[in-house]
């Protein structure tokens, strides 16, 4: 190979990068537009031209990307209705393998759909100790997960065994150390297994490459499309149920013990499989979706916290540190990072900063000044009532939202300054996660005998 087509393979990867970034394109798409662009490329240095010549001249002749996006987006909207239709007879190059995947995918959901029933070999009852079933709902949810990406993604055997250690710790810490039932330790590990565990699904999302910021916003951007498809099959479940009860109660026949201790058990762990398959399958018409969504809700999210931060500078009051207002304080500021992380999944790093960019440091840089409200109250609390797990979690779990606020803004401002460029935004989003995992395990593992299991 020469050093001309060295360079010219190097252009072309760069171009599809790019081109990748362009949501409305999917991966078929890119393929058939490289193919394009080569044989452009090859006419061009046939007539004379250098090969880095003539990949401009080629580029130029396709277009403004931007357009070229929209153009395919268009010609083949058909496929967003054809990727809804689960049949992969679709003709698209994407569809192929598509039946191994559901094998995987059926297998694993049905793992799921049977682990949850297991414990009442053994005298577990989904009825009667529930204490169990909470601590260990996230190991029952997520192992099937990580299953089904640690064969789709080929996990290599020390990822493998990296990411099912991290399972196996969690599954000591939420059922080795003696914790009453109702203790806070109980209660904070049913909150922050979850968490520490979907991450280490994470490991398996990327296939072990944890070290590509590119692949870790995937991850993000994966969490964002699986909560909103979860969401729309827990309606739909909800609805079915309903109406199948109500039917069966109409002729005297009572479902309510078999879909409360059975269907729903079983089908709600399911479909934890089946939501991130969807995903992975159907992400083309999503990514459409999720991101109006966050257009939509962050300037409500704005100006919620923005009338919050007026409310307490007219009446004066401080933050209330009572355990239920400080969950739902800890909610609106994970949920406010929520929207920015995803809002931030979907956005083209070169666009220049637009009015969404300045609306969305106005709801970080709120976000920001509720959170040191909020931290101030807990110190005050600690140092006047002592210390507890409870507080305890409070104050680094804010903490750690006030770092990540703190600099997330700095940078957002710098950014709509013209001053840095969007990826340093992003970088420090992707390379945070690290915080989060570190945060939860801590929470998992050190606390309980910190305070003593209470």
């Amino acid at each position: 190979m020469t050093v001309d087509s060295d360079s010219l393979d190097a252009q072309i990867g760069q171009w599809r990068a790019y081109m990748r970034r362009r949501r409305a394109v999917h991966d078929v798409d890119v393929d058939e537009l490289e193919d394009h662009l080569r044989s452009t490329v090859a006419d061009l240095v046939e007539a004379g031209l250098r090969p880095d010549e003539a990949f401009l001249v080629a580029v130029k002749r396709m277009g403004n990307l931007d357009d070229l996006s929209r153009e395919f987006a268009r010609v083949h909207s058909e496929r967003l209705w054809k990727q809804l239709v689960l049949a992969g007879d679709t003709g698209a190059p994407a569809a192929a393998g598509m039946g191994d995947d559901r094998l995987v995918m059926a297998g694993c959901a049905v793992a799921a759909a049977v682990a949850i029933k297991i414990p009442e070999l053994f005298g577990v009852s989904l009825s009667e100790d529930t204490d169990f079933y909470i601590r260990n709902l996230a190991l029952f949810a997520l192992v099937p997960l990580a299953a089904y990406f640690a064969l789709r993604r080929r996990l290599g055997i020390v990822w493998t065994g990296l990411v099912a250690g991290l399972f196996v710790v969690g599954a000591l810490a939420a059922n080795a150390y003696p914790t009453a039932e109702g203790s806070q330790s109980v209660v904070l590990t049913a909150i922050h297994l979850p968490l520490a565990l979907w991450l280490a699904v994470g490991l398996a999302y990327v296939g072990g490459d944890w070290r590509s910021d590119r692949k870790r916003m995937d991850f993000i951007r994966f969490t964002g499309e699986f909560i909103i498809y979860s969401v729309l099959i827990s309606l739909g479940t909800s609805l079915l149920s309903t109406v199948v009860i109500g039917v069966f109660d109409a002729i005297g026949v009572d479902l309510d013990t078999v879909m409360g201790l059975w269907v729903l058990p079983c089908s709600g762990l399911a479909a934890v499989v089946v939501a991130a398959w969807l995903v992975e399958a159907k992400q083309s018409v999503i990514e459409n979706m999720a991101p109006v969504l966050t257009r939509l809700f962050t300037p409500l999210f704005t100006v919620a916290v923005l009338a919050f931060l007026v409310a307490v500078a007219w009446t004066g009051e401080l933050v209330d540190v009572d355990r239920d207002v400080l969950i739902l304080f800890d909610v609106l500021l994970v949920t406010v990072l929520g929207l920015f992380l995803y809002a931030l999944s979907a956005r083209d790093p070169d666009a220049p900063p637009k009015l969404f960019d300045r609306l969305q440091l106005a709801m970080v840089a709120s976000a920001l000044l509720i959170d040191a409200l909020v931290l101030f109250a807990v110190l005050g609390r600690i140092s006047e009532w002592g210390n507890t797990p409870n507080k305890a979690t409070a104050l680094g779990v804010n903490a750690i939202l006030l770092a990540n606020l703190g600099w997330t803004a700095f940078l957002l401002a710098e950014f709509v300054r013209r001053r840095r460029p969007f990826a340093e935004v992003e970088r420090w989003q992707t390379r945070y996660l690290a915080a989060y995992a570190a945060w939860a395990w801590a929470v998992v593992l050190v606390f309980p005998p910190a305070f003593d299991y209470f």
